[in-house]
């Protein structure tokens, strides 16, 4: 039986039993004779699933649903971004433009629409990125937890864990391969201006915002700022 065919006999069964993230698999005894495989087959096949988080295996325990999470593609996304760049392709850039492309869609959907609970979290992120502006201190983290937030208001698990998925990849693969430089108090004045435009519920306002925003950080990863040539520091090293 072909690997590929064993593991997606596998995800089947997973789909069809609806098991939850951490619920137990067949054991490896029962997968064999469910799949009529042999013993090796079926460890390859569940490996392979591991490696994309859809299976855990618990030396031991036995094997589990997996988390399912966006590892592997953060994975994917960072080291295809970092190959590229060392070909000489705009690939950091490529990347940016693919968060933009699915913010610029999505906030025009928000502008007037965000509970005030989610205002004043997005408020009180914004006064936070403008204490640390004038701390000196990083704004990553607090830019970060703007984004999450202004979309959970669309409610959408998925949505949220791909846009996760692109900030991790984009951020782990910059600070690796370009110093980014950074006026903080643009980046606070661009968030501040994304929030007044969806508190006034100006769908346009809102889309430039966002455009803004992302066109100050392209400007940031001119041809200058980017140098294939540079030393890539290690893709294991947490972003700051």
């Amino acid at each position: 039986m072909a690997a590929r065919d064993l593991q997606e006999r596998i995800k089947k069964l997973i789909v069809d039993q609806r098991l939850p993230s951490g619920a137990p698999l067949p054991t490896e005894p029962e997968l064999m004779r469910l799949l009529g495989a042999s013993r090796n087959s079926v460890r390859e096949a569940l490996k392979a699933l591991q490696a994309m988080g859809i299976v855990e295996i618990r030396h031991g325990f036995g094997t589990y649903v997996g988390s399912m999470s966006f590892a592997p593609m953060i994975e994917g996304l960072a080291f295809r971004t970092v190959a590229g760049h060392y070909r000489g392709e705009d690939s950091l850039l490529q990347l940016l433009e693919l968060r933009e492309a699915v913010e610029t869609g999505l906030v025009s959907r928000l502008a007037g629409r965000l509970p005030e609970a989610d205002l004043v979290a997005l408020e009180a992120l914004v006064d936070r990125m403008e204490r640390e502006a004038a701390e000196g201190t990083g704004l990553a983290e607090t830019d970060r937890a703007f984004h999450a937030t202004l979309y959970r208001g669309l409610d959408n698990v998925l949505l949220g864990e791909v846009l996760e998925a692109f900030w991790d990849a984009f951020h782990r693969v910059g600070q690796d391969l370009v110093d980014m430089p950074q006026d903080p108090w643009v980046t606070c004045r661009q968030h501040r201006e994304i929030l007044d435009a969806v508190r006034s519920g100006d769908a346009l306002r809102a889309e430039r915002a966002i455009r803004d925003h992302f066109g100050n950080v392209r400007t940031r990863l001119s041809p200058a700022a980017v140098s294939p040539g540079a030393p890539a520091r290690p893709l294991s090293r947490p972003s700051p």
